[in-house]
């Protein structure tokens, strides 16, 4: 293992796969053994389907990770087990404001690979940013019950 991949018990990162060139603040390639957890774009609604943030990007990037948060742990998963984040934003300069509620949650966990994009819009007007996510869990760690 060289200073570009890492290893987790279940998870490979792949930082800098032979002739790709480097990514920043994403990992180029994570592949697992266990459970696939797929988990819905998530946006900055509590649980009374309020939003949170009005018109503020880093007020909704931390409310979508929360909710992220609350629907990997649902499927027995974390942070730790996210191998892909797709973010869907209607304005690129939010993009800070998700990467620091993403670091936020992910700490020095190596990061998902990931994808961005901007989009003319989302669902509603006042909603900003969508975030999905694919995790990959071992497969003795049950979901948790609901």
């Amino acid at each position: 293992m060289d200073a570009m991949t890492s290893h987790t018990p279940h998870l490979t990162h792949i930082a800098e796969p032979p002739g790709v060139a480097p990514g920043t603040g994403y990992t180029q390639v994570v592949s697992g053994t266990g459970r696939l957890v797929a988990v819905s774009g998530q946006v900055a609604f509590d649980e009374q389907r309020r939003l949170v943030g009005a018109g503020d990007p880093k007020a909704q990037a931390r409310q979508v990770f929360e909710n992220l948060s609350r629907c990997l742990a649902a499927a027995g998963a974390g942070f730790a087990d996210v191998v892909k984040l797709t973010y869907f934003v209607t304005d690129m300069a939010f993009m800070p404001a998700v990467r620091e509620a993403r670091d936020e949650h992910f700490g020095a966990t190596p990061l998902p690979a990931s994808s961005a994009m901007q989009v003319a819009a989302l669902f509603l007007p006042e909603v900003l940013i969508e975030i999905e996510a694919l995790a990959v869990v071992p497969d003795e760690r049950p979901a948790a019950q609901g």
